[in-house]
């Protein structure tokens, strides 16, 4: 199981998702001038040189969807002795993570419009750049299931 190369890339892409619990995905400043950051969590203020997090039931729900997101691959390890097992839990990881990055640019959206600015290269933060590397390490983790298969299925055709 830890032999295997996509043991690595689906425990890296758990971790990377994982991380937007520390990183925001956007940050940008309210009409009052007070730094605002978005994080699966919820919405981080920082004003007074305080850091008040606040959150509300639709980030209760990303927070839930983002450990759905983290676990399904650990699932996907478990799983080592059925490779087609694993392939479906990757592409139906990687579709709700699509799903996932298309909720997450909602609400921010939602959140930055709310002080009447628009999202901008300026406003986002490392969060949104650990979406498309999970996607990445699944994709990898993916060719290195098929890889086994061909190893295997040449083996069969050897005996």
């Amino acid at each position: 199981m830890i032999q295997r190369i996509q043991t690595i890339w689906l425990l890296l892409s758990s971790v990377t998702i994982f991380a937007l619990f520390l990183f925001p995905y956007v940050q940008f400043f309210d009409s009052n001038g007070i730094a605002m950051a978005l994080k699966v969590n919820g919405v981080l203020n920082s004003s007074g040189g305080q850091n008040q997090l606040s959150s509300s039931f639709g980030f209760i729900l990303q927070a839930i969807a983002t450990v759905i997101l983290g676990i399904l691959p650990l699932f996907t390890i478990i799983n080592y002795s059925n490779r087609k097992k694993q392939i479906t839990t990757i592409l139906i990881t990687i579709v709700l993570t699509i799903l996932f990055s298309s909720w997450l640019f909602i609400s921010a959206s939602n959140a930055v419009e709310e002080v009447n600015k628009t999202i901008s290269i300026d406003n986002v933060g490392i969060g949104a750049l650990l979406v498309p590397l999970f996607i990445v390490f699944q994709l990898l983790a993916l060719k290195g299931i098929n890889k086994d298969t061909k190893l295997i299925k040449s083996a069969d055709r050897l005996r």
